[in-house]
């Protein structure tokens, strides 16, 4: 014995723990929980009484469904930190379960022929934008790849535009062609810029390497609805591109160029349910 308190068998730890001595092994190989003692001889792996505690915290976070290599992280950090790592991982699950949510009603209409019903839930207005100069890049991309390269080429050309007298608008996908899992459109990211000039020296510049080019986008009647954080997410959001699609073909307007996502919030510090993003089609 030591100060650590007596020795105990993996099979009396495990029931001090309440867990598996199946677990505790996994544990050990997982470098969550290593014992204090190893037998070289026998291979026999021996606990001290204080040990119990990290044990069952080890099974609690098991128990949130958090990936091993998460719980490793949590257990290894002080208090404040692993209290913080925790809230982050359970925002991301319950990020997760919101669109989850969404994806099962937006299927469950689906599958029921209830499709009228699911659009209704869509409110679709029409908004007059002005004409804009905007700084673009382009790239074919399917649906698993789309939120990445979003986000990064959305940050290129926000930083461009503030370096071209500043953004002047909110930034915008356009979907030239189909986005699916097989399908790679292409798409658009546009952020709208003040500095014409400056916004083309920039793109002959530096943007040979992203397809970056600047032009205008002409003023446009634009038909639209306002999505939550969770409704975002492929492929439930196509029934937001349903609905608005079927509001301009029953009130006898037509499509007037590609459909579009205009995403007006900071992405990073919505909630599941803050509206974060506009689906909308210009119209005529």
């Amino acid at each position: 014995m030591d100060d650590g308190g007596p020795l105990l068998t993996i099979g009396a730890f495990a029931a001090r723990a309440r867990l598996s001595a199946k677990a505790l092994r996994l544990y050990d190989r997982l470098g969550l929980l290593t014992p204090a003692h190893v037998d070289e001889a026998s291979g026999y792996r021996y606990y001290r009484a204080g040990q119990a505690e990290r044990a069952r915290l080890v099974a609690l976070l098991r128990q949130l469904d958090m990936p091993l290599a998460r719980i490793a992280e949590v257990i290894a950090a002080d208090g404040e930190r692993a209290g913080e790592l925790l809230a982050s991982y359970w925002a991301g699950v319950e990020t997760r379960i919101a669109a989850q949510r969404t994806l099962a009603e937006y299927l469950r209409g689906r599958l029921s022929g209830r499709s009228s019903e699911m659009y209704g839930k869509f409110e679709v207005e029409t908004v007059e934008l002005p004409q804009q100069v905007v700084i673009t890049e382009t790239r074919h991309t399917l649906a698993d790849e789309l939120p990445t390269w979003i986000g990064a080429s959305l940050g290129r050309l926000e930083a461009a535009a503030r370096e071209c007298g500043g953004v002047t608008g909110a930034p915008f996908v356009l979907f030239h062609a189909e986005v699916s899992t097989e399908s790679d459109g292409p798409v658009e990211s546009c952020v709208p810029v003040a500095d014409e000039a400056a916004a083309r020296a920039w793109a002959e510049a530096h943007g040979r390497a992203w397809q970056t080019r600047v032009r205008v986008e002409p003023a446009r009647r634009m038909a639209y609805t306002r999505l939550v954080k969770a409704q975002v997410a492929y492929p439930q959001i196509l029934a937001a591109f349903e609905a608005v699609e079927q509001w301009i073909a029953g009130r006898g307007l037509e499509q007037a160029g590609p459909s579009r996502e205009v995403y007006f919030a900071d992405w990073a510090a919505a909630g599941p349910q803050d509206p974060v993003c506009d689906v909308a089609f210009p119209v005529r």
